[in-house]
């Protein structure tokens, strides 16, 4: 089925078809029925590597590490639901936590004619994403160092860590730690969404007064990494009476690693987790934890995407979320207080 098919089919000319499919200005309400009418009828799709020379692809290529995190799906929602009244599709690309598959599956999406990025805390070298930024319109998530050659979205992580640790301490409790991803140095990202949490975090402890008590445990922000976390924090010789995490599915982790060692939640421990994911509202997990309105960044970040595929702005800018504690049954007050 061609654009011809279509133009004969609805009889009106394939310049008028094209119109239609393009979003052309112009174009009559009463023409886009009749060709909207004869593509539903016929079944025609445009064919998406020949619009690909025609300028643009209508794809959109959005970078991620890790499917097991919730709180990638609250973004994912937030740019489906952003892109559902346009042609873009989107293609997600899951490239796991190493910089180098990270790097590759950039490569291959600009290789694909995408015409934009959607990058979610990427481990690829900093340098490489500029790169790509200077000739594919790219937003990055997460990361704060900011650029002129790409859009950012991020959460003021440190005003996040804050209100954990102030929550935390107005229960009693003194030895709170900290578990946070370690991050990839070769990078060279300066201001990673766990650099500025853990900033954060140690900022508030001493506020507090507590800075000879702080504890910042690096572990993945996955199940296995809060797992291993919580074993090894659980069983040091000082062991907090309050845990803080980065990211959601690692506190899942350390719930885990509480039960095996006979430790119950809130009881002997406190536990707070990061993005209030759909997992933290869960009768049996009800987790407190930080919303940074992953479904808001991520429209946020496809809005302003588009705005820059299409040419409507040329100008890089961030924009930042406030963050804000979801109180749960996961925290209480520190036992003897």
């Amino acid at each position: 089925m061609t654009i011809t098919d279509v133009a004969r089919h609805a009889g009106v000319s394939t310049a008028a078809v094209s119109k239609v499919l393009n979003n052309a200005y112009g174009v009559s309400p009463a023409m886009q029925q009749k060709v909207q009418a004869s593509i539903a009828a016929l079944g025609y799709r445009p064919h998406a590597a020949a619009r690909g020379m025609r300028g643009r692809t209508y794809t959109i290529g959005v970078l991620l590490d890790n499917v097991r995190n919730a709180f990638f799906a609250d973004i994912l929602d937030g740019i489906r639901d952003e892109l559902s009244s346009t042609d873009y599709t989107v293609l997600i690309g899951a490239a796991g936590f190493d910089p180098q598959d990270q790097a590759r599956t950039i490569r291959s999406m600009v290789d694909r004619q995408m015409d934009g990025l959607i990058l979610i805390a990427p481990g690829t070298p900093r340098p490489e994403v500029l790169a790509t930024a200077a000739s594919t319109p790219t937003v990055v998530i997460g990361h704060h160092d900011a650029d002129s050659s790409h859009d950012s979205v991020v959460d003021a992580d440190d005003v996040g860590a804050g209100l954990v640790v102030d929550h935390l301490v107005a229960l009693g409790h003194r030895d709170i730690a900290l578990v946070s991803a370690p991050g990839a140095k070769a990078g060279q990202w300066k201001r990673t969404p766990e650099i500025v949490l853990a900033a954060g975090y140690l900022e508030a402890m001493e506020r507090h007064g507590l800075a000879d008590r702080a504890q910042v445990h690096q572990a993945a922000y996955s199940d296995d990494g809060g797992f291993k976390a919580g074993l090894t924090l659980l069983t040091a010789e000082r062991v907090p009476t309050a845990i803080m995490t980065g990211a959601d599915v690692a506190a899942l982790g350390i719930y885990r690693a509480a039960h095996e060692l006979g430790l119950r939640i809130p009881g002997d421990l406190s536990l707070v987790g990061y993005n209030n994911t759909a997992l933290a509202a869960l009768a049996p997990v009800q987790l407190t934890s930080v919303d940074q309105a992953g479904h808001t960044m991520g429209s946020t970040a496809a809005r302003m995407l588009i705005e820059r595929v299409e040419g409507k702005r040329d100008r890089a800018i961030r924009t930042t979320m406030t963050p804000r504690l979801v109180v749960r049954a996961s925290t209480t007050e520190a036992q003897g207080r």
